[in-house]
């Protein structure tokens, strides 16, 4: 490696590892600098102008490349359920809530399905958390599985009820949040009689 790649692959280092190509150039990164070391396989092209350490693991790929690419997205559903442990599912696509009338960022990678929500809804249950140094929004437990309730027959009841079993199972379980994020989907009177059964 020449020296402007060996400062190229020190300064991505101390941003976590991760960079966008235009955070490179605002570093004083010159783009072929960024594909020259691409090339080499030292950085490995996370999704379209979105680059990484080619050694470096990455606990969730895919959730740092949409916290990367659409930041104003809120991980959710199944993709949330599975983040929280509250699933068996796998899912195929990161599913994302983004603000009815927000533009979203095209990515090439991952495959992801986006969901409209209405304002109150998309800023409910908010959590940031810092995966491989990238801040990725993701809807807490109890808006989650209020979320899911909303979309059952999307995903379908069967994998609302096993979260809603895994999440009885946690030591906390927090029904005034349940019923508050449920008040909120507007799927209290749905919700109810199952949280009956299990409490």
């Amino acid at each position: 490696m020449n020296a402007s790649e060996e400062k190229a692959i020190k300064i991505i280092r101390e941003m976590g590892g991760i960079i966008h190509t235009a955070e490179a150039i605002k570093k004083g990164i010159n783009p072929k600098t960024v594909y020259d070391l691409r090339n080499k396989h030292v950085l490995a092209q996370i999704s379209r102008g979105v680059f990484r350490v080619a050694e470096l693991d990455l606990s969730n790929p895919d959730f740092v490349t949409v916290g990367s690419r659409v930041p104003n997205a809120v991980i959710c559903l199944i993709s949330a359920l599975s983040f929280h442990g509250l699933t068996t599912q796998i899912p195929h696509k990161v599913e994302i809530a983004i603000a009815r009338n927000a533009r979203v960022s095209h990515i090439d990678w991952p495959p992801i399905k986006t969901y409209r929500f209405s304002s109150e809804a998309f800023e409910a249950g908010v959590e940031v958390h810092q995966i491989d140094g990238v801040n990725v929004q993701i809807f807490c437990p109890e808006k989650t599985l209020a979320d899911c309730f909303k979309y059952r027959n999307k995903i379908g009841i069967d994998v609302v009820l096993e979260a809603l079993k895994f999440y009885k199972q946690r030591k906390i379980f927090n029904v005034d949040a349940l019923i508050k994020y449920a008040k909120i989907c507007r799927v209290e009177k749905i919700m109810r009689p199952y949280l009956e059964l299990i409490i």
